[in-house]
């Protein structure tokens, strides 16, 4: 992979500073009246609807039954594309898929050609890893002094299947990503990983000390000095929702629940959530359903964002039927000391929406598709614990 010299990392640096591939500043009527919370926790689960995360026939009892009643539950959250490495893309960089990411990009390999496109976009018909002028979230974060982190649950554990450091596959356009699928031991997966497809992230050494195993986490919760500004958690395939059967431990809705049993209490007991802290639990992806929100736009590489590829890439893909407009509707959970418990938003919301929240919090420029006109970011529907301060 071509690595990063000093003036491309500068040059790196500087469009995320400038936002030369965002499409919009962030205004500040689009902050005003937002709280101060300092410190996001995005956890991304998988392949769910709405229905069987949050309906009467719900598997998920923590989810639905604990957790549900502790924050705002939106109803109206939709996916983006199919399959998973897509949606995630659009969490961390407001970028709509090409071929490959679409297909999960089941063998890691750089983009070719790749050209500006309106909207912030990138025109690549082929390849995972984006060039280093392409910014995402973390780009932003960092040029802005504040701290992110990726905590990725079982990186690493097997030797020869991903790099221990920044959980990287084998690169190369005829070598199969081999994470893939789980292993005994090892269900990480480098397509839940999104810093993985960037090279401002990849080719740096911000990638090793910043996208680690998920057992760091606990120790950076220690203190609110010590925890990050934007935590991205990206639990294993066994615990995640995707696999219903794991060699050697359990999986499926039972594994997912008890996952979050563990990790959002040690999440929401810590001292910077309490102080600050803001939670969102989404799902990649609803299966069988592309349906979409938002007026959400194709992208220059994709007509339908939302249909898979017309033949596998991989083995273990399953086509999903749909009308090829999105991700599917899965609803959203957001939990914070600046949310009120047991509420509810019917507003439509997308995962360039999340991104787009997430800037405005942090006062950051709207990457890609965030920045599109129309799409809103989360207002007082979601944060209807806040008072602000009375002007004057």
């Amino acid at each position: 992979m071509r690595r990063l010299t000093k003036y491309a990392a500068i040059g790196a640096f500087v469009a995320a500073m400038m936002g030369v591939t965002s499409s919009q500043a962030a205004s500040p009527a689009a902050t005003a009246g937002l709280p101060p919370v300092r410190h996001v926790f995005v956890i991304v689960l998988e392949n769910a609807s709405y229905s069987q995360s949050y309906g009467p026939a719900s598997k998920y009892p923590y989810l639905r039954g604990i957790l549900r009643p502790q924050g705002v539950l939106l109803t109206q959250y939709y996916a983006t594309s199919h399959y998973s490495l897509g949606n995630y893309l659009s969490i961390l960089s407001g970028l709509a898929p090409n071929a490959d990411t679409q297909g999960d990009c089941p063998y890691y390999r750089e983009m070719a050609g790749a050209e500006r496109a309106p909207m912030g976009q990138v025109r690549a018909t082929k390849g995972c890893i984006f060039p280093s002028w392409v910014p995402t979230l973390a780009d932003q974060l960092s040029a802005k002094s504040l701290s992110w982190k990726g905590y990725m649950e079982d990186m690493g554990n097997n030797a020869g299947r991903e790099e221990a450091s920044c959980g990287k596959p084998s690169l190369g356009p005829y070598s199969a990503d081999l994470t893939q699928h789980a292993t005994p031991g090892d269900a990480y997966t480098a397509r839940h990983n999104p810093f993985l497809y960037f090279d401002s992230i990849v080719g740096t050494p911000a990638c090793a000390a910043n996208v680690v195993p998920l057992t760091r986490l606990p120790s950076d919760l220690a203190t609110p000095a010590s925890t990050p500004n934007f935590s991205f958690i990206s639990p294993s395939l066994c615990n995640d929702g995707h696999e219903q059967s794991c060699t050697g431990q359990p999986a499926g809705p039972a594994a997912e629940d008890a996952w979050l049993r563990t990790w959002v209490g040690r999440i929401t007991s810590s001292a910077a959530f309490k102080a600050d802290g803001a939670l969102l639990i989404v799902n990649d992806e609803a299966d069988g359903d592309s349906s979409s929100c938002c007026h959400e736009q194709p992208g220059p590489n994709l007509a339908r964002p939302g249909t898979p590829p017309l033949a596998p890439q991989a083995p273990g893909f399953t086509d999903r039927s749909g009308d090829g407009k999105g991700g599917g509707r899965t609803g959203a959970l957001a939990i914070s000391p600046f949310i009120r418990g047991g509420s509810q938003s019917s507003i439509p919301y997308n995962h360039y929406s999340l991104l787009r929240s997430i800037e405005d919090l942090f006062g950051l420029p709207y990457l890609g598709y965030a920045g599109q006109s129309g799409l809103l970011g989360f207002g007082r529907d979601i944060w209807n614990r806040y008072q602000p301060a009375p002007a004057g």
